[in-house]
């Protein structure tokens, strides 16, 4: 494996036209279905995390599920919601098959609505 892969996220919140400053999040590998705690993080400012969620030897090919927790979100900027929220967690499953390479995934987002790609 080639220490110049990385995994990275950025989350946009379209309703407000800015950064998802402090969205937490939890990164899991999946295995035969089952999921296996990577870590926890929490968006910064521009909202992105201060360091790749996986990198060097951490990144291994396989499937992967990030599970973002918006509805916190939302809640925290006064955001009025129905309980349950339409989206309090958005979990969001790829796969890493080139672990030498950079994986983005961004996340768009509002209360009713998101969308996600493979960035750069």
């Amino acid at each position: 494996m080639s220490a110049g892969g990385r995994l990275t996220t950025h989350v946009l919140d379209t309703t407000h036209g800015r950064p998802g400053a402090g969205v937490a999040l939890t990164l899991y590998r999946v295995e035969v279905e089952q999921r296996i705690w990577v870590l926890d993080a929490r968006t910064n400012a521009d909202g992105r995390c201060d360091a790749p969620l996986l990198e060097g030897d951490s990144m291994r090919p396989g499937c992967y599920e990030l599970v973002f927790k918006v509805g916190a979100y939302f809640r925290g900027l006064g955001v009025d919601l129905a309980e349950p929220a339409f989206l309090d967690t958005i979990p969001i499953r790829f796969a890493i098959a080139a672990p030498d390479q950079h994986y983005h995934v961004p996340l768009l987002v509002s209360p009713y609505g998101y969308s996600t790609y493979r960035g750069s």
